[in-house]
């Protein structure tokens, strides 16, 4: 990856953290129901906990965002690393006869990962050399080897016991911390510089405490309309891709075994998804798209959303099930990384932190209402395919929501 040679040794640990902590986790969270249901915790309030951990991590984020802008990302790494470390070792003391230690064991684990991959994003896309497309597109990739290579170590170490999956997230936390908060690794500037700022007249001059119309010198420009304009239609196109996305978590897994009368069909769409994502991530933003705005690749990843789910329409076993795979990887490839680029163009220069935070709270809240409506979709449609017309329909909404953003494009370095 030139991306990756052309980083520097700041971006390149942090990086290396992503994958080490993506690794971990996804080796423990897999299996935590798995466990808690072992240790004979009834399945409702197994549900409860597990979902009280994504919840933890969502709803904290755009509080993670102030803290990373307040504080500066390397104090807040050091927090997020002592939380969650502190939140393994309050789940291995944890049980069915000690609920106190584990409920506040999952939700350190939550809230700590928030401010973790807050700060690491944030000090990824304010890297000097690299543009904050290359950076979200590398982080992408190496979240996605965790998310594929993660469960399958989670699976060969489990037979040994749970504990140990949690001392080598406690170990990997413990290094990395060490390494990234005590060095000068993580002492890069909050904001993004001057020089990776974009829009209409972002330049060298431009005061870091402005967004980017005032840095044109129009100071009084930057009004209400200004701010509602670049971030309504983002934030609803944040709680709509999630929202959308969902589905695949709700929808998708009861579907792929009506169609094929296979459980293991969606573990296939999950494994495809997640190696042509570490497969081309990279390669489709920085090179194949390289000079389109990211307002154009969120219409392009919506769009790509309503094919996938239009070819589930048809209800065509298999065939319909591994058609949806490419336009579906193809969606999420695009909109993820290009709604926080489009957030960190828009922020002010050192409020960073909170234009991620704001993407990852709109994240929750799809996510939320998603899994909500999908779950009454179901019900609603009975296995028929208008739920597939539905989110098509919901998709294209998205793609024309897409056109109301500013036009701000990156500037490379």
């Amino acid at each position: 990856m030139n991306g990756w040679r052309g980083a520097s040794p700041t971006a390149r640990l942090l990086l290396v953290a992503v994958l080490l902590t993506g690794l971990t986790t996804f080796m423990f969270l897999p299996l935590l129901a798995i466990e808690l249901t072992a240790q004979g915790i009834p399945a409702g309030r197994t549900g409860f906990l597990v979902g009280l951990l994504a919840f933890s991590s969502q709803a904290f984020s755009l509080l993670s965002g102030l803290l990373v802008d307040r504080l500066g990302p390397r104090r807040v790494m050091a927090a997020g690393f002592l939380l969650r470390i502190a939140g393994y070792v309050l789940l291995g003391l944890g049980g069915a006869g000690r609920p106190a230690p584990l409920v506040a064991g999952i939700v350190a684990v939550g809230v700590g990962g928030s401010m973790l991959g807050l700060s690491t994003k944030t000090l990824l896309v304010s890297q000097e050399g690299s543009d904050p497309r290359t950076m979200l597109a590398l982080r992408s990739t190496f979240v996605n080897i965790g998310v594929v290579v993660g469960p399958a170590l989670g699976a060969l170490v489990y037979p040994l016991g749970f504990r140990y999956i949690l001392a080598a997230c406690m170990l990997s936390h413990l290094v990395l911390g060490i390494g990234l908060v005590s060095g000068r690794t993580a002492a890069a500037v909050p904001g993004r510089t001057a020089a990776k700022a974009t829009g209409p007249g972002a330049g060298p001059d431009a005061d870091p405490g402005t967004a980017p119309d005032a840095a044109a010198g129009r100071p009084g420009e930057v009004t209400r309309w200004t701010l509602l304009r670049h971030w309504a239609p983002l934030a609803a196109l944040g709680v709509a891709y999630w929202a959308i996305y969902s589905q695949l978590n709700v929808l998708l897994p009861i579907a792929a075994n009506e169609l094929t009368g296979s459980t293991a069909a969606i573990s296939v769409v999950f494994t495809a998804n997640g190696l042509l994502v570490v497969l081309f991530q990279y390669t489709l933003l920085s090179r194949v798209f390289r000079r389109a705005t990211a307002r154009t690749l969120l219409a392009l990843g919506f769009l790509a959303f309503a094919c996938a789910y239009a070819v589930l329409i048809p209800l065509a076993g298999w065939y319909s099930l591994l058609a949806f795979v490419l336009p579906v990887t193809l969606a999420e490839m695009l909109i993820g990384p290009s709604l926080d680029e489009q957030a960190v163009n828009a922020a002010a220069l050192r409020r960073t932190g909170l234009a991620l935070g704001t993407m990852s709270a709109a994240g929750a809240l799809g996510s939320l209402l998603g899994s909500s409506l999908g779950g009454q979709l179901l019900q609603a449609t009975r296995g028929g395919s208008r739920a597939w017309v539905l989110l098509v329909g919901c998709s294209l909404t998205a793609a024309a929501i897409c056109l109301l953003l500013p036009k701000v494009r990156t500037r490379h370095a």
